[in-house]
């Protein structure tokens, strides 16, 4: 009996330790399944982290991406050909952190990019940086080769890039972008000053669909034959620049400016040299005899000097040290059609000193030759004044010489003479004529005005002028040679030559300024004065743009010479 309790004991005491062998293992395993499961947790939770934070660009990322969506409206002339457009381009970036191997990445990229800076790349994807720009503006073929490689880190965002069909043609008016494709000159900073760059920074205009086309009053066919005649007549005369203007007398519209040499948008670099510079309203010059113009229509302004007076020109003026001469003198007494059509820097300092100087001063700055132009174009310049307005700086401005002013300036002031007396501000924007006389000031008299287109009519046929005439068009204006100011002296082997015209004068609906910078006599011409260079350009120009611009020709027997002697016998 005891023997059979013993084994009951022994028994029950083996049951019992198998048991507790068996609750420790199950409690083991439900131990080691926790961690297990805890362990999955983490990295399942890490991993969407990872994700989000993968789909949540960085900071660095959204700027760049906000500044390369900034989309531009298309730039078209007044027929609606276009001038300037957004074109859609690849650009390289990297997330540095993402990067599995610096050194393979930047030698893979080498194969398709060999002229990246290795080393500065190599500074770039070894920062800790979010996000960093390699190289803006690749080409489709580029972009389809380093994504072929496939290296971790390396994408491409999608920007804007500008592109100017005419390369040169119009660069000085519409200026360029900068590589974030915002304007930085010309009418493309115009556009951002007026309203883009705000739209940008509201999220709006996202792209060029969202933006309708910026319409200029250019007429890319005329300025296309402006900036051609300008480099024919450069290698013709062998000048060292050109500027050509054209613009509407009654709206104020340019149809075209070029300034030669010039430069191409496309190629931003071009740009910065100083020769390339916009002289047609960023330049100052003095322009000689043109601004007998301007002299002759302040004295009949003035009421103080009809067509039917004579000055005397027999004879120079001295001032001190100081003499006036005429360049082809007649050494006469000379009425004042004949003072113009002779170009005489005497009769017009007579003139000049018969208004008074202070008139003068009024009378230019009625005018706007004292002031920068006011127009939509950021590049414009002050114009150069006397530092002493005297007598004799009043003589010497009266036919060009102590007052630089810019081109523009000169065109538009002579707009106003032709117009019938309204001084019109310039506008590279399309506009209506009772637009234009809305905002327009009178500055001269009607009667002024016909006497002033009597005036350019006359010397158009039988003075300076006379290489500009077109036959059917009857082209009239003033010529202008200055000379060029050397290391503070006038150098009498360098000049500036000008032709200040305007077409048709029975009825004259443009004006036109093209100014030549030091040009030579031609071969078997005896001189190289503006009758001889500018006023031939002219003419070559009014050929051309006349039909675009709608004028027909008329083709009558010229009144000029008739002119002159009704002039001369009254």
């Amino acid at each position: 009996m005891a023997s059979t309790n013993q084994t009951t004991d022994t028994a029950r005491r083996a049951s019992g330790k198998k048991a507790a062998r068996e609750e420790n293992g199950r409690g083991r395993i439900i131990l080691a399944m926790s961690a297990f499961v805890i362990a999955y947790v983490v990295i399942a939770g890490r991993l969407v982290a990872l994700g989000m934070a993968e789909e949540r660009p960085n900071v660095a990322y959204q700027t760049a991406q906000e500044a390369v969506a900034a989309a531009r409206p298309d730039i078209v002339d007044r027929n609606g050909e276009i001038l300037a457009t957004d074109l859609s381009t690849a650009s390289l970036y990297a997330e540095p952190r993402r990067l599995l191997d610096v050194d393979e990445a930047i030698e893979a990229l080498a194969t398709v990019m060999p002229e990246l800076n290795s080393a500065a790349t190599r500074r770039r994807l070894a920062s800790d940086a979010g996000f960093v720009w390699l190289k803006r503006e690749i080409t489709a073929e580029q972009r389809d080769r380093i994504h072929a490689l496939g290296i971790p880190g390396i994408d491409f965002l999608t920007e804007n890039r500008r592109f100017y069909p005419g390369g040169g043609l119009a660069g000085h008016v519409l200026g360029l972008v900068d590589v974030d494709n915002a304007g930085i000159a010309g009418l493309e900073k115009y556009i951002d000053d007026n309203g883009l760059a705000a739209l940008h920074q509201a999220g709006l205009a996202r792209t060029g669909e969202d933006l309708a086309p910026v319409r200029l009053s250019l007429d890319i066919r005329v300025q296309h034959a402006v900036r051609d005649e300008l480099i024919r007549a450069l290698e013709r005369y062998q000048a060292i620049a050109g500027i050509g203007i054209i613009l509407d007398v009654h709206t104020g519209e340019v149809l075209a400016m070029s300034s030669v040499p010039d430069y191409d948008p496309n190629n931003p670099g071009q740009a910065l040299d100083q020769d390339r510079m916009n002289r047609a309203t960023g330049g100052v010059f003095e322009l000689g005899s043109v601004f007998k113009t301007f002299t002759t229509a302040m004295a009949l302004d003035s009421g103080k000097v009809k067509l039917t007076d004579s000055f005397d020109a027999r004879r120079p003026i001295r001032v001190g040290s100081f003499t006036i001469n005429d360049f082809h003198g007649t050494n006469r007494i000379l009425t004042v059609p004949e003072i113009f059509v002779h170009s005489s820097n005497i009769g017009t300092a007579h003139m000049a000193l018969s208004v008074g100087v202070d008139a003068q001063k009024e009378f230019l700055k009625k005018l706007g030759l004292l002031d920068p132009i006011q127009t939509e174009l950021p590049e414009v310049a002050s114009p150069m004044l006397p530092p002493k307005w005297s007598n004799l700086a009043a003589m010497t401005i009266s036919f060009g010489h102590g007052l630089s002013v810019s081109p523009m300036n000169a065109a538009v002031a002579a707009v106003a003479l032709m117009n019938g007396g309204n001084l019109v501000n310039p506008t590279f924007f399309p506009r209506t004529r009772s637009e234009a006389l809305a905002s327009a000031k009178r500055v001269i008299s009607p009667r002024t005005s016909m006497e002033m287109r009597d005036l350019f009519l006359l010397n158009g046929q039988t003075g300076s002028g006379r290489n500009a005439q077109v036959d059917g068009y009857r082209v009239g204006g003033k010529t202008g040679t200055a000379d060029k100011v050397v290391n503070g002296r006038y150098a009498r082997n360098k000049r500036r030559n000008s032709f200040l015209a305007a077409f048709p004068m029975d009825d004259p609906q443009y004006v036109v300024l093209v100014v030549l910078d030091e040009p030579k006599p031609e071969e078997g011409k005896p001189y190289a004065t503006a009758g001889w260079n500018t006023a031939p350009t002219v003419a070559n120009v009014v050929r051309r743009v006349a039909p675009m611009l709608g004028v027909p020709p008329k083709f009558e027997t010229d009144d000029a010479k008739t002119l002159l002697v009704s002039y001369e016998n009254n």
